[in-house]
């Protein structure tokens, strides 16, 4: 992997963006990996394709709570492996490594959980409303006035990594501008008017929520009630109580009202005929009363 780069240092051309400067891997290991701390080692690339697959290759080789973070991805992926790309030094792009020791059926909610977490940090650190779309997206609110809309601002994607680990992968657009988006439905927090769009401090707010959050629920035994994340998971979830289209495998889809996420960390979508089906898997539209 290339090292990062750190102020200062490197050609002068798409790293010399002084309102994007280079995160600062001495001040964030000094603040985050320490004796007791969850996080283990945490490493800087300048870019790589993805850092869930570089952190997967690894994972066998490393110990509970490495963190890789990219300053850019050029091969990010998301869920139903869809794409993730931004400029350098645009967002946080970052991946780390777990090994709950929970039931195996618990653990579908480590994305849930490492939403949450990423959202309460961000609501303090950076002055935004986040809003967390089932099962894995980050919500950020664009516009004022009747203008106003939900857009995507970051995603989250775990996956398995050998026999006990899991790699949880978090991208998140900070500073993109308008005329960056790779898709109009796309936000940033900066596009949101966050109070602070410094990465550095923003890292450091995610990973201690994380950390905090993650400890909860392990020491709980993955239980989402006990650990107080169902109910976290739940206030912040913007998908319960509207009108949904669940896409599901098999390419059949499920309209109705998102009404509850279940122990197992599933979205309950109440139908017109009166059933209560639960979501494990698929892609969530929200609807508008028109649609």
């Amino acid at each position: 992997m290339t090292p990062s780069l750190g102020p200062g240092t490197g050609p002068a051309s798409r790293w010399s963006d002084l309102e994007r400067p280079p995160l600062n891997a001495i001040a964030l290991r000094r603040a985050l990996v320490r004796p007791g701390s969850l996080w283990t080692s945490l490493d800087i690339v300048t870019a790589t394709g993805s850092t869930n697959s570089d952190l997967a290759a690894r994972a066998a080789d490393l110990p509970e709570g490495a963190v890789l973070v990219a300053e850019e991805q050029t091969a990010g992926r998301g869920r139903l492996d869809r794409t993730w790309s931004a400029p350098a030094r645009s967002g946080l792009f970052f991946s780390v490594l777990l090994k709950p020791d929970v039931p195996a059926e618990r653990l579908a909610w480590l994305p849930l959980l490492t939403g949450v977490a990423t959202a309460t940090a961000l609501a303090r650190a950076a002055g935004t409303d986040m809003a967390l779309k089932w099962p894995n997206d980050l919500l950020v609110t664009v516009g004022r006035g009747e203008d106003k809309e939900e857009r995507k601002a970051g995603g989250i994607l775990a996956e398995r990594a050998g026999e006990h680990g899991i790699v949880v992968g978090t991208g998140l657009n900070v500073t993109l501008r308008a005329d960056e988006l790779p898709v109009p439905t796309a936000g940033s927090l900066a596009l949101a008017d966050a109070v602070c769009t410094d990465r550095d401090p923003l890292l450091r707010a995610v990973l201690r929520s994380l950390e905090e959050w993650y400890g909860k629920w392990t020491a709980a035994g993955g239980d989402p009630v006990a650990s107080g994340l169902q109910a976290a998971y739940a206030a912040g979830c913007a998908t319960l109580g509207r009108a949904v289209r669940a896409e599901l495998p098999g390419d059949r889809t499920l309209t109705g009202e998102a009404v509850a996420i279940d122990g197992h960390g599933r979205l309950v979508v109440a139908t017109a005929d009166g059933r209560r089906e639960p979501v494990g898997a698929g892609d969530i539209v929200h609807l508008r009363p028109a649609d």
